[in-house]
């Protein structure tokens, strides 16, 4: 699901041009997956035209994108949309979290993304994660960004981070406690500047430090194996004329989640709303 809309970025904006850079992208890279012996084309992607922009603003964008993820998951399919802006996510969340039990959401971000409302609005890329957390457990990775209000927040909630610090000072082992925070239905949300920035340099707002490739590789590969990965996203791509390592590292992701999906025991799609919904 292409979405390209980046109305609330606060820094660097060109997200809006991520979902196209990863389809283009990912027509240059081999299809074949040696780590799970997947063939992409075997898998049965369908790729929807770009999602037209909502020109009221972005509650209507949210509201276009939950309605949009409600048809995907009518059809039987597994919803993964291209940003795009963050905020996006929360529309998927929502169309995910109406027909799953006890949703988890994992958030991979260099930021919270926790704040109430931001520039007046609780409609932001700032503000999606605190929205989204209506929806399901949130449990997010690799945050090295917060405001003390955010800071606050999930200390009143007790709510589980693990800081991208942490994780470098305790390089093993981390991924294991990830998984004991989740549920059996995991929504998995990731924001490119996760990324150490070295690896993944085009991002509107970059973080020093961050995750590495197999790092994120090896928590997505146990997520797929150990739950059941019932919806997806992957945003703020944001291309830089003249370096397209970041494009191909973002499609090549994007198959990485696909083939350890497919390679699950039992992925099974929501296909029908949950019980008093």
């Amino acid at each position: 699901m292409p979405v390209p809309y980046d109305a609330t970025t606060t820094y660097f904006s060109g997200t809006r041009q991520g979902p196209a850079a990863i389809i283009r992208a990912s027509q240059q890279l081999e299809l074949f997956d040696e780590e799970t012996g997947r063939e992409m084309g075997d898998l049965g992607i369908a790729t929807l035209d770009e999602v037209e922009v909502e020109a009221a603003g972005p509650m209507a964008m949210v509201a276009r994108i939950r309605s949009l993820g409600e048809r995907v998951l009518d059809a039987g399919l597994f919803p993964f949309m291209l940003g795009g802006e963050h905020l996006l996510s929360l529309g998927l969340i929502q169309a995910v979290a109406a027909r799953a039990d006890a949703l988890s959401i994992l958030h991979l971000d260099a930021h919270g993304d926790l704040r109430e409302t931001y520039q007046g609005t609780k409609y932001s890329n700032a503000c999606v994660m605190r929205l989204a957390s209506r929806h399901g457990s949130l449990v997010s990775v690799g945050i090295r960004a917060l405001s003390v209000e955010e800071y606050r927040w999930l200390k009143e909630r007790n709510l589980p981070v693990f800081y991208a610090g942490d994780i470098r000072r305790r390089p093993s082992g981390w991924q294991e406690e990830v998984l004991d925070h989740l549920g059996p239905q995991v929504y998995l949300t990731i924001d490119l500047d996760v990324l150490d920035p070295a690896e993944m340099p085009a991002v509107g707002t970059p973080e020093p430090g961050g995750l590495h490739w197999y790092e994120i590789l090896d928590l997505v590969r146990l997520v797929c194996e150990r739950k059941r990965l019932v919806g997806a996203d992957l945003m703020e791509l944001c291309p830089h004329s003249g370096n397209v390592a970041p494009d191909f590292l973002a499609a090549k992701l994007v198959f990485k989640i696909l083939a350890y999906r497919s390679s699950a025991r039992n992925p099974q799609d929501l296909t029908k709303p949950k019980t008093g919904s």
